[in-house]
């Protein structure tokens, strides 16, 4: 079994007692919690219940301001890969979905990754949620500002690993809608 992260989008946040009505599939990645996933909760980043597993483990972040972070780094870094047409494919088909699927907030599950420690999983997502995200948010907003060139070029290398999510209408996990 491949350990993924998860991300949906919804119009509310998930309550200890509900999930929240039409939740929308954005997207999973295979074996980590991608810079594309901590990009989109970065914003707005609150810990909220998981819809998958007990824990206190989800995390539910603004929509609009963490799709347009994205959005302006994918354009930083294909400005760089101009002749990669896979890179191009991706980009567009991403921004394509991100639009697709808006709601008023981005839903992150990161359960089956913060599993794969022997860390307490909510610490876990704590750190994620105060250290992880905000440093990702930074250096984005530092490199689509032209200001860390290095960081840009270092994700434009790995673009696939820090990008290329599965993006689709259904993920492992979906719900009834």
């Amino acid at each position: 079994m491949a350990h993924r992260s998860y991300l949906y989008s919804a119009d509310s946040m998930p309550t200890e007692d509900d999930i929240p009505q039409a939740i929308r599939c954005i997207s999973e990645h295979n074996w980590g919690i991608p810079l594309a996933h901590k990009l989109l909760v970065g914003y707005g980043t609150t810990i909220v219940p998981s819809m998958i597993w007990s824990p206190r483990i989800g995390i539910a972040a603004d929509y609009d301001r963490g799709a347009t972070l994205l959005r302006a780094l994918l354009k930083a870094v294909g400005q760089g890969l101009e002749e990669d047409d896979e890179f191009s494919r991706c980009a567009e088909k991403t921004a394509a979905h991100l639009e697709k699927q808006r709601a008023h907030h981005f839903l992150l599950e990161t359960g089956e990754m913060i599993s794969l420690s022997d860390d307490d999983p909510e610490a876990a997502v704590q750190r994620l949620v105060a250290d992880d995200i905000p440093a990702a948010v930074a250096r984005a907003e530092a490199a689509v500002a032209g200001e860390d060139d290095a960081w840009l070029a270092s994700v434009r290398a790995d673009w696939q690993e820090n990008l290329g999510s599965f993006y689709g209408d259904a993920l492992y996990y979906s719900f009834p809608g």
